[in-house]
């Protein structure tokens, strides 16, 4: 409120008229009221995006630089961004030193492991892409098949073939000296015990045996439009040994299912095969579905099956509470499972918020168990229609929950609903190798 000493005192409102009042030059006026505090000056000075150091800078992105390609390099590119997704194995990188080196390691396995740790490291400490130059030469000095010339340029190669041999060296490198089986970093993240029975049909001859895998395959034909079906292929095939009882080779049909699981359960689809005729590797463009939340309870074995009961239950209960449901304890079929699973992904998206991460903001007194159901959280793909050549992309989900597709030097954010739009059917990016979180329950 001011108020203007002329021949009579005046206030002036907040909505008064100042031309009606003649305020002239010099003339003074009072102002009334309540003096609000000073506004005092930030404790911390105001810092600008521009004027970050580019380490923060990058963690207020919420997400890691991209990689510049070399020359058909996205194979490697893609594979390096969707395996530094996963925590766990840059924190088994981060211990790795020359002096936890077991004297199984060869000198290039040793620096293949060290080239992984300070390409991860860079990659999390920039904004600008980041030049792979030191790990791409360290690369094809362990594995020569990546340094492969075509008119003098490098040729294209297969990233699930990079992906196989990087993890092979990590999981050797990383193996603590102790002869535990604990102490594998990485088989504990990514291992999947299988149990296989092998039947002659023409002997009648039944065997079994165990095998370690670090990858499940979908296998793909006409009768496969779901990633669960070319699974169950996957695990359904046939082979050739020498059978004891007939004293020749025979062939045998062999039946796998999951004895053990994984943190992080990766998927290739096996989209590329040998065309005789060209005598070149054909790619399979058929649409095969993969959902966000992967339920895989009946492709385990018995045993691994009664294990994982109690935590699924728990699950159903917790998501049931979450909805406002009733779930029965006698609700243990794999109907009501799936059914549970399409609620979870209704209600939260992904489903990160009923996975409990072990090592954290857990109760000494409780112990986590996998329930079978696994979270997708990234998928690399190819664009093209042969294996030598085409693009690879990877497309990462944040711990933020948002996604990512790293194209080489090109981060760029994506909506959830486009990630599983990857599927195959024409010539568009379609899913080569899915890699799936596994959701925890504590009990």
């Amino acid at each position: 409120m001011l108020m203007i000493k002329s021949y009579l005192f005046q206030l002036m409102q907040d909505d008064g008229d100042w031309a009606a009042i003649g305020v002239k030059d010099g003339q003074k006026l009072m102002m009334m009221g309540t003096a609000d505090e000073i506004v005092k000056a930030p404790e911390k000075a105001i810092v600008f995006a521009e004027d970050l150091p580019e380490e923060a800078l990058a963690t207020n992105l919420g997400y890691s630089a991209g990689l510049v390609n070399l020359g058909n390099t996205c194979y490697m590119n893609s594979t390096v961004q969707c395996l530094k997704s996963v925590p766990e194995l840059k924190s088994a990188l981060s211990n790795y030193s020359l002096a936890a080196r077991s004297n199984d390691v060869d000198q290039t396995s040793h620096m293949l492991t060290v080239a992984t740790r300070e390409l991860f490291g860079e990659l999390d400490r920039s904004v600008n892409a980041v030049s792979p130059s030191q790990f791409w030469m360290v690369l094809r000095k362990k594995y020569p098949q990546f340094s492969q010339l075509q008119n003098g340029m490098h040729m294209q190669q297969d990233a699930e073939e990079c992906w196989t041999q990087l993890l092979y060296t990590l999981s050797q490198s990383l193996k603590a000296p102790t002869s535990s089986e604990g102490a594998d970093a990485v088989k504990a993240l990514f291992g999947v015990n299988l149990q296989s029975r092998l039947h002659c049909q023409e002997s009648g001859e039944e065997s079994s045996e165990t095998e370690s895998v670090y990858s499940l395959k979908c296998h793909i034909s006409h009768e496969v439009n779901h990633l669960h079906e070319g699974l169950k292929h996957g695990l359904k095939g046939e082979l050739e040994k020498t059978s004891p009882a007939l004293g020749r080779t025979a062939l045998y049909v062999k039946e796998s299912l999951i004895d053990s699981l994984p943190r992080y359960l990766t998927v290739q689809f096996v989209r590329f095969f040998w065309k005789r005729e060209s005598n070149q590797k054909a790619k399979i463009l058929r649409k095969v579905d993969y959902p966000l939340v992967l339920d895989i309870f009946d492709l385990c074995s018995e045993d691994l099956r009664k294990k994982l009961e109690a935590p699924r239950q728990k699950l159903r209960e917790e998501e049931g509470k979450k909805l406002g449901l009733q779930t029965s304890a006698k609700s243990g079929s794999k109907d009501s499972d799936v059914k549970m699973t399409d609620a979870e992904a209704s209600a939260n998206g992904s489903g990160e918020s009923s996975t409990v991460n072990p090592q954290e903001g857990t109760s000494s007194e409780k112990e986590t168990h996998m329930t079978g159901i696994y979270d997708l959280v990234a998928v690399l793909t190819h664009k093209g229609r042969s294996a030598d050549s085409g693009h690879y992309v990877a497309w990462v989900k944040q711990e933020s929950g948002k996604w990512i597709q790293y194209d080489d030097d090109n981060p760029s954010m994506q909506r959830e609903e486009d990630i599983t739009k990857l599927s195959g059917g024409g010539d568009w990016h379609m899913a080569y190798i899915t890699m799936y979180k596994a959701r925890f329950v504590s009990m």
